[in-house]
């Protein structure tokens, strides 16, 4: 069983005898006579389910003066004119199915304002329950969250430890034992040859040679050797000589 609950009410509407519509400008309420409304009474709003219609009746009695059913909201049923917030156009029917368009106006800008939005939040929420009737006799689309052929994902992992620090995939040796000795400063260790100088007046000694004896710079190995049994032999002969005598 459907309830009948009142959106809105106005206390004061007035209600006005309106010209045929001249051409597709649409109404404006500049035309009608604003002055001498055709009726004054009060305005309900009222809805039962999905439906919405507009009752005017009387503010003494409540007997009812016109009936204006609203089936969407801008539509024929009731229309804004080009040149006030304020009015309105709308079609009124009676038991028997006959219409006629009258002109609807507020006193207060602000209950138009009312009217407007009441109008709009039932037919959203006309809106949001098709749209469930819709979803409960249509299967919903279920998801692929497979994978697709040739298709990876790539999952950065972070392990943290009791202590609250992030802990490392790598693995090595204790701190400060790493067997990996630094190289030392300055490149690459390379010990500089000695000077070509150095090397041109390097002379070998010979064993048993005093540094007088020592030939200069430029003389030969051989010579150096030659010079020493030279000395040996003229040892070897004055020793000689002492034997004699």
């Amino acid at each position: 069983m459907e309830y009948e609950s009142v959106l809105i009410v106005k206390p004061e509407v007035f209600i006005y005898k309106i010209p045929p519509r001249a051409s597709n400008r649409g109404y404006r309420a500049g035309d009608w006579n604003l002055k001498e409304p055709t009726w004054t009474g009060r305005m309900r709003l009222v809805a039962k389910g999905t439906a919405v219609v507009l009752k005017l009746e009387d503010k003494t009695s409540g007997a009812l003066f016109a009936n204006c059913p609203i089936d969407t909201y801008p539509g024929v049923a009731i229309e804004a004119v080009s040149d006030s917030s304020r009015y309105f156009v709308i079609r009124v029917q009676d038991d028997n199915g006959r219409s006629a368009f009258l002109g609807l106006g507020f006193g207060d800008r602000s209950d138009s304002f009312d009217l407007n939005v009441a109008l709009q939040d039932h037919f959203k929420w006309v809106k949001n329950q098709e749209q469930i009737e819709k979803e409960k006799t249509e299967p919903k689309q279920e998801l692929d969250l497979g994978f697709k052929e040739g298709e990876t994902i790539k999952i950065n992992m972070r392990i943290t430890k009791k202590d609250g620090s992030e802990g490392s995939s790598r693995t090595g040796k204790n701190k400060g034992s790493s067997g990996v000795l630094p190289p030392p400063p300055g490149g690459l260790g390379k010990i500089a040859p000695p000077p070509a100088a150095a090397a041109a007046t390097t002379v070998r000694q010979s064993p048993g040679v005093s540094p007088a004896h020592r030939p200069a710079a430029g003389g030969s190995e051989w010579t150096d050797y030659a010079s020493a049994g030279g000395n040996q032999g003229q040892q070897n002969s004055a020793n000689a000589n002492w034997v004699q005598f």
